[in-house]
């Protein structure tokens, strides 16, 4: 006998797989001047921000799917406005990367992610520094030093573009935690693309301005607005998907899921890509950093346990009483770096002890298995 929910489970991992690590393909293809040569990344991520913008819209105001969340203008001056600038940001450095670096690279110099997220954490204040932690980030660093070393086609300014990104993308995460939840706001994948894409969708207008629109010949770009718009889809259809695997897995089974992807990833990319030439170098110093993420996911694994531990167990009456109140509200998913400790909505509606995000989606960052973890909603999918 099939179990129906578990093969749904496994189901909806395998098309997270397929699709983040189809749209870090796409991108790479489309960008590349080698195959459909569209050399504009922030044109690209404008697209993408547009068009996720755009199906926000229609599913919040039109359609209405969800309901939008109270918005102030303070709210989104102080919270909505940085935390776009810095996804923007993120978006922007982060496809740039592709035109300079091999996609295999990109994927190894992500293992930094922990490191940044954690260092931001320390100097905004939101983590303690812990020695344990630390020998962990000197670990995972030591690994990517090593990989790009052996890295056959370094390129200083693809590493920089990258790596700049990475810090960007981690800001964010903590501006995130820092100003949304002490609003007591969150928001689910569609109404924090409502939000956040337009706003994003104005500051990439500025570099893109500056930057790109100047060496943009129109009789010179070829144009497919079946390429442009399939590659918009995979990149909400990858949103959507990791919302529903938030739904039906544990962190342990994501994170084991993000090593996969990782490594499938890095294979498909030699393939595909046959510029994308690894070493033996760069798979040992790989290796060696992601090593220090699973020690250091180990750690926060750790430290949510104990965290849930201490937390009394609802009755059933309020276990009830919470669900009923989440499916009459669209505050369900919140992408954060909580580092493990409990958060959520002032009415107390989510109960956020670790997070799942990914890099390549228009809303949720970044999918490195160091912060990948599970926002624990509810037992019934939304």
């Amino acid at each position: 006998m099939i179990n129906t929910s578990l093969a749904l489970t496994y189901l909806y991992l395998l098309i997270y797989i397929l699709l983040s690590s189809g749209v870090i393909l796409y991108n790479k293809w489309v960008l590349s001047p080698k195959y459909f040569n569209f050399p504009f990344p922030i044109t690209l991520t404008m697209v993408h921000m547009g068009f996720s913008g755009l199906v926000s819209f229609f599913l919040v105001r039109v359609f209405k799917v969800v309901t939008p969340v109270k918005m102030t203008f303070e709210i989104y001056a102080t919270c909505v406005i940085p935390i776009s600038a810095f996804f923007a940001s993120s978006l922007w450095f982060g496809n740039t990367a592709y035109l300079h670096i091999s996609v295999a690279f990109i994927q190894m110099l992500k293992a930094l992610m922990p490191v940044a997220t954690f260092v931001m954490a320390v100097v905004c204040g939101t983590d303690k520094l812990r020695f344990d932690v630390l020998l962990n980030m000197v670990l995972v660093s030591v690994g990517v030093v090593v990989s790009s070393y052996g890295e056959i086609h370094f390129n200083i300014i693809g590493t920089l573009y990258q790596v700049t990104g990475i810090f960007a993308e981690a800001l964010r995460l903590v501006l995130t935690q820092v100003l949304l939840q002490k609003k007591g706001l969150t928001l689910n994948p569609i109404t924090s693309l409502y939000y956040i894409a337009p706003c994003s969708f104005v500051f990439l207008f500025i570099p893109w301005y500056m930057l790109e629109q100047p060496h943009m010949d129109i009789s010179r770009i070829q144009f497919n607005f079946w390429i442009f718009f399939s590659n918009a889809i995979c990149a909400l259809a990858l949103n959507f998907s990791i919302f529903l695997v938030i739904g039906r897995t544990g962190a342990v089974t994501i994170r084991v899921a993000g090593v996969l992807k990782d490594w499938i990833l890095i294979a498909l990319s030699t393939v595909i890509f046959p510029e994308s030439t690894i070493t033996g170098l760069n798979i040992i110093g790989y290796a060696i950093a992601l090593l220090g993420v699973v020690m250091y996911n180990y750690l926060k694994v750790k430290d949510v346990r104990a965290s849930q531990s201490a937390t009394p167990e609802r009755t059933p009456e309020r276990v009830v009483k919470d669900w009923k109140f989440e499916k009459k509200s669209s505050d369900i998913y919140v992408p954060n770096d909580d580092d493990g400790k409990n958060g959520g909505s002032s009415g107390g509606s989510i109960i956020a002890s670790e997070k799942i995000v990914d890099e390549e989606a228009p809303l949720i960052p970044s999918s490195r298995l160091s912060h990948i973890g599970r926002t624990q909603v509810n037992p019934h999918p939304a």
